[in-house]
């Protein structure tokens, strides 16, 4: 069972996350609050996934966060928000959010959301997942050459691994994309995340954008299929 804590200053958002939430089978949400009573909720509680809100009135949600952050042992915290270009949310992912969902998230996918980052995985909103990773208020910035680095220092395969967590797979999933136990996934993050000195999967996640190793890895694949597709059509010439 996924327990869940809802932290946002509307009533009627609290209780339509709880009802759409606790219709699922395997998710249970032990609490809804507001943000001046988040911490002590969810120390009294131990959830596994906070839902946020990022803008209330009687504390701001990246505070909460940062106190969340802080507790010994820290729940995976997703941002709330109304609009997919708010300015906080970069600060939040930056500051250890494991994504963002729009209040407005269709209900038949915000459990298999919750369920996903229940896992490790990286959730964003789908609208808003582009303008997040890849759009900067003030054009492209530039690439971190420290960033750059510590990204070239990684091994092939946790390469490929960074690139499935900016996609915001979890750990099965990535296992299940290149054949890999959830063990050895679990292994490959850990040490990404060390050669990276970063403390989530998010902020792994925005370094693979900001290098360009996603941009990288699809012109591999793009060359990988190119060299099958002319490979087939050879043998299918000899035959």
């Amino acid at each position: 069972m996924i327990r869940v804590v809802v932290v946002d200053d509307e009533a009627l958002v609290r209780s339509g996350f709880e009802l759409i939430l606790n219709s699922a089978d395997d998710i249970q949400v032990v609490a809804t609050t507001v943000g001046a009573q988040a911490v002590d909720a969810v120390r009294r509680e131990d959830p596994d996934v906070v839902l946020l809100d990022i803008r209330m009135p009687d504390v701001d949600g990246l505070t909460v966060l940062a106190e969340l952050q802080a507790l010994p042992v820290a729940p995976v915290v997703a941002m709330l928000t109304t609009f997919d270009t708010d300015e906080y949310v970069m600060t939040a992912l930056h500051s250890g959010a494991a994504g963002f969902l729009l209040k407005d998230t269709e209900p038949d996918q915000l459990a298999q959301l919750v369920r996903t980052l229940a896992a490790g995985g990286v959730v964003l909103s789908p609208r808003a997942s582009r303008a997040v990773l890849r759009e900067r208020p003030n054009g492209p910035a530039p690439v971190d050459t420290a960033e750059a680095t510590r990204v070239g220092r990684l091994t092939d395969r946790e390469r490929e691994v960074l690139a499935l967590i900016a996609e915001g797979l979890s750990n099965a999933d990535i296992g299940a994309r290149i054949h890999l136990s959830a063990g050895t996934v679990k292994d490959h993050v850990s040490a990404i995340l060390t050669k990276l000195r970063v403390g989530s999967r998010v902020q792994a996640a925005l370094i693979a954008q900001r290098t360009g190793l996603l941009d990288d890895t699809r012109d591999a694949s793009h060359t990988r299929d190119t060299h099958h597709t002319r490979d087939a059509r050879h043998k299918a010439g000899d035959a």
